[in-house]
Formats: structure tokens, sequence, C-alpha cells
């Protein structure tokens, strides 16, 4: 695999005075591992960004400090909501010992569901963690989905074969891709639809039947219904000799 460098610098700008360096297009990061002191430097903008736009975080990195040549992985990445870089570390390798680190999962192929219309695929898991000699650590973990032809039809992580050198530490029951139902929006307004139409025939089915709507049964209805009987009686009011008799009795 081929190895980017990274040519940096000791910083001497710490804590928040790093937002003066930014403002320059100079990126404050750190370099850091088990047997080296961490130590803070800086790197041009433009050269971060197109070496970790090749090596990304599984990719070795040379990077060239005074007279040294550091290997290094780019861990921890920072970016404001622009996407704008705004600090990084350098993680110091042994390239005799295995290192763990998360590695991509790239698709390939379309899906014989989603070619004969019978489903839709479903990423699931976007990376998995990985066991390897620097040297050896993939860019990415390549999974074909072209044989997926039926509803939930999957790919888990058991089903991939690593590269050589490669230990693969993700749970291996873990999903990675699923093929789900194909549900288009007009399926779904349809349904929608249906739903509203059931539920109207069921009200008008009820007031036929002389029975109050379920709304009613909670709320106020049957004291409202109540009222047409009580009508005639205050008309009975204004006759008040014939109203008054049956209150002595």
């Amino acid at each position: 695999m081929k190895r980017e460098k990274l040519i940096v610098e000791k910083r001497k700008i710490l804590g928040k005075k790093v937002k003066k360096l930014r403002r320059e297009g100079v990126l404050p990061a750190n370099i850091y591992g088990k047997d080296i002191k961490s130590v803070s430097v800086q790197a041009p903008q433009k050269d971060f960004e197109k070496v970790f736009r090749q090596a990304g975080e599984t990719g070795l990195v040379d990077i060239h400090l005074d007279s040294q040549t550091i290997p290094v992985l780019i861990h921890n990445v920072q970016t404001d909501y622009l996407g704008n870089y705004l600090h990084a570390d350098f993680y110091k390798v042994n390239l005799k010992e295995k290192v763990k680190t998360m590695v991509p999962i790239l698709i390939t192929g379309e899906p014989k569901a989603v070619v004969d219309k019978v489903g839709l695929l479903m990423n699931i898991l976007s990376e998995i963690e990985v066991e390897a000699l620097p040297e050896a650590l993939p860019e990415h973990i390549e999974v074909n989905v072209e044989n997926l032809a039926t509803v939930d039809e999957q790919i888990t992580v058991e089903d991939l074969k690593a590269p050589e050198g490669v230990t693969l530490l993700t749970d291996p029951s873990q999903v990675i891709v699923k093929i789900g139902e194909l549900v288009s929006k007009e399926a779904e307004e349809l349904a929608v639809q249906e739903a509203a139409a059931a539920e109207e025939a069921k009200a008008e089915a009820t007031a036929e039947a002389g029975v109050a709507p379920a709304e009613g049964v909670e709320g106020e209805a049957p004291e409202k219904e109540a009222k047409p009987e009580g009508k005639p009686e205050e008309k009975k009011e204004e006759q008040k000799p014939q109203e008054q008799k049956p209150q002595e009795q």
C-alpha cells in the first residue's frame, strides 16, 4: 500500500489561541503513542486535506518532523458544521505490532432484488473493527450484494472473507446489509386513504344504528342528547297553573 507523507512542525500556539492558526490556513494537531511523548504540531490545511483524502483513518502516513520520520495513523479528526477541519491526532504505530481500528465497508454490485423490483437494499453497518499489522490494514472491506434476491435475505460479518493478515473483531452475527420490503410512496398514500375511508364508513354505520360515536362516549354527548326532552318542559313553565300542580303532588 502506498504510504502518504505529511510535513509538520512543532506548534507553540496552544489552547484557544489556535483559532488564529485556523484563520491562517494551519491545522493544529498532536502526535502521540506508546513510546513517544505527546507533541503539539501543526500542518498546512491543504496538505492535510490531500493526505487524509488518500489515507483516511486506516492508511499509514509518514509524518516528517524535523529530522524524524514517524509512521502514524490519523485519528480523531474534528470538523465544524461546514466540514472544515479543526484538529487531528497522529497515532504513532509500531510496524511490528498489530493495531485495532475501524475500517469502512464498501458496497459493490446491485442486488437482484432491487433489479427485479422485489425489495430495497438496507445498509445497516458502515464500518467494522479489524486487527492487523499497520502495513496490512485494508483501506476498506468490500461487500458484494449482487446475489441478494429475496426480502429478508442478508449478509452478516460472519459471511465476510477477511483479507490476509486481518482479523475481523466485530460481532459475527452483526447484519451489514439486508433486503427490505418494497414500499412505494403511492402504496403508503393508498394505505392512509383506505384507513381514513374505513373510519368514515364505521362512523356512518354507527350513526345509522342510533349509537353515539366513540368520541361521544368519553365526552358530554349523552347529556346534550337529553336536551330535546327538556325543551317541552321549558315551554310548560309558561303555563304555570298546569305545571305547578305536578310539583305540589
